[in-house]
């Protein structure tokens, strides 16, 4: 059996497997000692322990015995010297720590109810109390824990999805800018022979100008002549 900061009576062999039912029915009868009031109540407070070793069923009642100066500074130098020993963290959350110091109040509990069993009900309130907020903050610890986790996965999924649409982006960015890149060759290649083309249309033009003005001249000017010449 562990041991605890709680104090506890002399474990009380209750039972062992190799005998019959009706025998260690009364073997269990025959070990529970008379309980008063005070021993009821802590009973009722914090139950006792039961374990089974070697076949063998045993007890351990909280102790009824009242506790001196002493036992209490031994209780606080034996709650330092577990926390030092099981490595208990101080700060955050430590399951350790939680229990030492869980032990070390039902031993406070135990203590108060040997003098003063109303008080020593009234703390065991206090201590359920706080064992609910602590439940309640841990399942919202968890569930803020939970919660982030999934945040977080979201967030990285978007981040992954962000990033595959920039690479598709960047991509269809290269490829129309390719296809900019190509048709201003192709618009420059049509402006090139258009010009080429305009050019050469105008030259001819100009040479079938020229060419008719000479016609014009030659046949004007073998007109002129026809009419000049001498009537016979």
């Amino acid at each position: 059996m562990q041991p605890s900061l709680v104090k506890y009576n002399t474990p009380i062999l209750i039972s062992t497997t190799t005998g019959g039912k009706g025998k260690k029915e009364k073997k269990k009868q025959d070990a529970q000692p008379a309980m008063t009031q005070t021993e009821d109540i802590l009973n009722s407070i914090l139950p006792p322990r039961e374990w089974t070793q070697d076949d063998q069923l045993w007890v351990q009642y909280v102790s009824s015995t009242p506790a001196t100066r002493a036992d209490v500074i031994n209780l606080q130098e034996d709650l330092d010297k577990w926390l030092q020993q099981r490595q208990a963290r101080e700060t955050g959350i430590c399951p350790i720590r939680e229990e030492l110091y869980s032990q070390c109040f039902d031993e406070l509990i135990r203590q108060v109810t040997i003098i003063c069993a109303e008080r020593g009900l009234l703390l065991l309130r206090v201590r359920d109390e706080i064992r609910m907020t602590i439940c309640a903050y841990q399942s919202l610890y968890e569930s803020s824990i939970a919660f982030g986790m999934r945040k977080a996965l979201q967030a990285e999924q978007r981040r992954n999805q962000h990033q595959k649409k920039l690479k598709d982006l960047h991509v269809a960015n290269n490829k129309l800018r390719q296809e900019v890149e190509e048709l201003e060759r192709k618009i420059a290649d049509i402006e090139s022979q258009e010009a080429d083309r305009r050019d050469k249309e105008e030259k001819k033009h100009k040479e079938d100008v020229d060419m008719h003005r000479k016609m014009n001249a030659a046949k004007k000017e073998q007109l002129e002549s026809l009419l000049q010449a001498p009537k016979k």
